[in-house]
């Protein structure tokens, strides 16, 4: 009786283990596999660090349905064709930054950064309540690309320059590394924009292709080396109040997955973007004073004259998207109304607190 039992017990564990044996290689079978394709080098402080968490985080919270493989800038594309191979299915997935498209769809700059723009947290209000979500989706259709936040290394400083900058005249003539509505404004001023990938600034800076160039903020910059060929540090980073990354996906490829994974893409993207801004905003505190005393970095504000100028030439610089194409214009205005409603709250809540606190 016993032996007939326990024979029973075995063959019903052996099936059993049979059948998770076999549902275990038809969950592996169905396992969907992404390609993500990055504009910045491998795990590069910032940005770089963004994408391969955000790549993890999609693999542990779909516990191994959907896994996506990250190749960092110039792997398997080249840093500025991250929306042509997403769009084309070259990679389904992407991790860039919304301005490198300008080119393309000049409006696009606006969900990254806008000079004297909104903040971070200003900004995510927009596209997650003010309606910039809707608006972004509509940009990148044609591309048959969606977009989403991921990621924010929130406010730039100005930038690195081999020389002092005494005033306005210092500008003019000057080879600077700046993307996006920025680099229109640089223009305007006399200087020359130049578009350089964010792994080839050091050696642009190094080689004198420019004379100075931006990036992101103390703990990026510090990590990349920009100290070495240009000591001095300018600050406002008046052309990137906010750095609003974002992931790109393929419509087609987002439009199969299941819901619970395209939950998961959504708020794996949503949980990136509060935690790499928090990230940055920690080691950029703490960067700053590397480069000061350790480095001997001298870290300026931008002449008076330089940022009167640069606020005037911004307002033109935004006029045009105002009498462009229809979506350019309804980007602009609903950009407008919020940023205007941003200002007006700010006075009374966070500037004036800081105003306080400064003393």
């Amino acid at each position: 009786m016993t032996a007939s039992i326990n024979r029973r017990k075995f063959l019903g564990a052996a099936t059993a283990g049979a059948g998770t044996f076999g549902a275990s290689r038809a969950f592996a079978s169905d396992a969907i596999q992404w390609k993500m394709v990055t504009s910045w080098p491998k795990n590069s402080p910032g940005v770089g660090m963004t994408a391969q968490r955000l790549a993890d985080r999609i693999n542990a919270m779909s516990a191994g349905r959907l896994t996506i493989k990250l190749y960092a800038a110039g792997e398997l594309v080249s840093p500025l064709q991250v929306l042509d191979a997403v769009s084309n299915n070259t990679a389904d997935m992407g991790h860039t930054a919304s301005f490198f498209w300008q080119g393309k769809m000049p409006a696009a700059a606006y969900f990254t950064a806008v000079p004297f723009g909104m903040t971070a947290s200003e900004h995510s209000a927009w596209v997650l309540h003010g309606g910039g979500q809707e608006l972004w989706d509509e940009l990148y259709s044609g591309f048959g690309v969606k977009p989403l936040m991921a990621g924010n290394t929130g406010t730039g400083m100005g930038g690195w320059f081999k020389k002092e900058l005494r005033n306005l005249d210092d500008i003019k003539g000057l080879k600077y590394r700046i993307p996006g509505l920025g680099g229109e404004i640089l223009k305007r001023l006399g200087g020359t924009p130049v578009s350089i990938p964010p792994g080839e600034i050091f050696s642009s800076l190094k080689s004198g292709v420019v004379d100075g160039a931006e990036f992101l903020g103390p703990w990026s910059d510090l990590a990349f080396g920009f100290y070495k060929v240009a000591p001095y540090y300018y600050w406002p980073g008046f052309h990137e109040p906010n750095g609003s990354a974002e992931c790109l996906i393929n419509s087609e490829s987002f439009a199969a997955l299941p819901e619970d994974l395209k939950a998961i893409v959504e708020n794996a993207c949503a949980a990136e973007n509060a935690f790499g801004l928090a990230e940055t905003t920690w080691r950029n505190a703490q960067a700053l004073p590397t480069l000061i005393e350790k480095h001997n970095v001298t870290v300026r504000q931008f002449p008076t004259d330089v940022l009167d100028a640069a606020r005037e030439e911004s307002v033109k610089v935004l006029e045009r998207f105002a009498s462009g194409s229809d979506i350019e214009k309804r980007i602009h205005d609903s950009y407008e109304n919020a940023r205007a409603m941003a200002i007006a709250f700010s006075s009374v809540s966070t500037q004036a607190f800081l105003n306080a606190r400064k003393g």
